[in-house]
Order: structure tokens, then sequence, then C-alpha cells
């Protein structure tokens, strides 16, 4: 299964060989340190993968990287030239970056091994399919619509005066008058109303929901374990029990 896996990888490298790897890894600790994330895409929101504002420092192995304060690459943002960053702190972006994208389109879908690099086996401890985001289906519907008129001013006075009648023969003394008065309030409220309705008509009304896309899986999350750390990647393919690293847990194909 591996080595089929690293073949269909290693076919899909000399196709794309002409073009330039974009490839960044974030480490959550300074000096290259700590749980780090590596990635040849575009990342929205790292708070879904529990690395939102932990990078601390990071190597930029190929393509320019931009990389943004708040998700979906809003707010302030610095790009990372090709390059190692011992620390971000100097940048001002040290346990601040919360998106990144690669500048000048999508990275490949594969890393590929540089020249002298020694490779390694790492166990794989989770994937998981990552589709398109939800899609919107609308529709149209018809509703019927009745437009609403002003008070009845007429009927509030005929409902107040009856209201007032029937509440003046309950009760007697100021239990009457308070009836009275009451029922004054209730029937110019009923009279008001009687008949407010205006003209009718039916409307198209647009009507819209989100599903789940239906499209193809667009990369594989992946979390391996490698030289006694955690060690997180996007792939654009499903890796068996063990992915290709380097000596610093990069994945290769």
């Amino acid at each position: 299964m591996r080595t089929s896996m690293q073949t269909v990888l290693g076919v899909v490298g000399l196709v794309v060989v002409t073009q330039a790897a974009a490839q960044i890894t974030l480490y959550e600790s300074e000096g290259f340190r700590g749980r780090d994330f590596t990635t040849d895409r575009t990342v929205w929101n790292f708070d879904q993968f529990g690395f939102n504002d932990r990078a601390s420092s990071a190597v930029v192995s190929g393509g320019r990287w931009e990389a943004c304060e708040h998700a979906r690459l809003e707010g302030r943002c610095v790009v990372l030239e090709p390059g190692s960053y011992n620390s971000l702190a100097q940048m001002g972006i040290s346990n601040a970056i919360s998106s990144v994208r690669p500048l000048g389109g999508e990275g490949l879908s594969v890393y590929r091994p540089r020249t002298g690099e020694r490779l390694y086996q790492a166990d794989v401890t989770s994937v998981r399919a990552v589709v398109g985001p939800p899609e919107q289906r609308c529709w149209i519907e018809r509703e019927r619509v009745v437009e609403s008129g002003g008070p009845n001013v007429p009927g509030a006075i005929v409902g107040g005066i009856v209201g007032g009648i029937v509440g003046h023969q309950i009760g007697g003394g100021r239990g009457r008058d308070v009836a009275t008065a009451g029922g004054a309030v209730a029937g110019a409220a009923i009279g008001a109303n009687v008949g407010r309705d205006g003209p009718a008509y039916d409307r198209d009304v647009q009507r819209c929901t989100s599903v789940p896309s239906a499209s193809r899986v667009e990369y594989w999350d992946v979390t391996y374990y490698f030289a006694g750390r955690e060690h997180y990647a996007q792939l654009n393919s499903p890796p068996g029990r063990t992915i290709t690293v380097n000596e610093f847990g990069e994945p290769r194909a």
C-alpha cells in the first residue's frame, strides 16, 4: 500500500516538476521546537486545527507566504520569504497567526524530497477527509401577501360606545364606572381593527438554504507521530499507516 502510494505521488511530482513547490512549516515554540504544522495550501483559519495564535517560528521551504493575524487573511499581514525564521517575534507576529496562504496560487500536491535529505517513516495517528464548503441551494416560492390598512376610526368609535354600554351594565357604584371605562377601551380597540386588512396579492419569494457539498475531497488532514512529537500536515492523497518525512518531521513524497 505504501509503495503504490509513493509511486503515485512520484508520478504526480514528475508532472509538476516545472513548478516551484510552495511549503511552510510553523512551530509553536521558538527555535523550531514544539508541535508543528506543515501545509502547501491556503489555511483560512488555524482555530479548527487547534493551532490558532500558536506559531512562534517558521520554515518556508518554497514560495512566498502571507501570514495574517486574523482568520480569512484579515487584519495585519506579513510576507515570509523562503528561509528559516528562528523567532517570529521580531516581525511582530509571534503567537499571532490565524491564517496563511501561498502567494501566486496554491501549492503543489506533492512534498518533494530535497537533494541529500535523509527520509524516514512516521506513524499516522489520524486522517480526516475535508470536502469543499457547503453549497447554497435556492428556489422560488409563491406566497400570499395581505397589505395592512390603517386603523378603522369609525369602527373604533362605535366599538367604544358599545363597549361602554355593556360595561355600564356590570356591577354597581365605583365598580360600574371601572367596568364602563374598561368596556369602552376594549370595544374601541376591537372596532379599530375591524376591516383593517388591505388588498391581497401573490408574489414570488426566493428561499435559500445551505446543503453539504457533494464535491470530491479537497485534501486530507493528517496527524502523525515522529521523533517523540506530534506533527500535522495537509495532503492531497490519503496516506497509508505511515508517511515519509525528513529528519525534521516534514512530509516528503
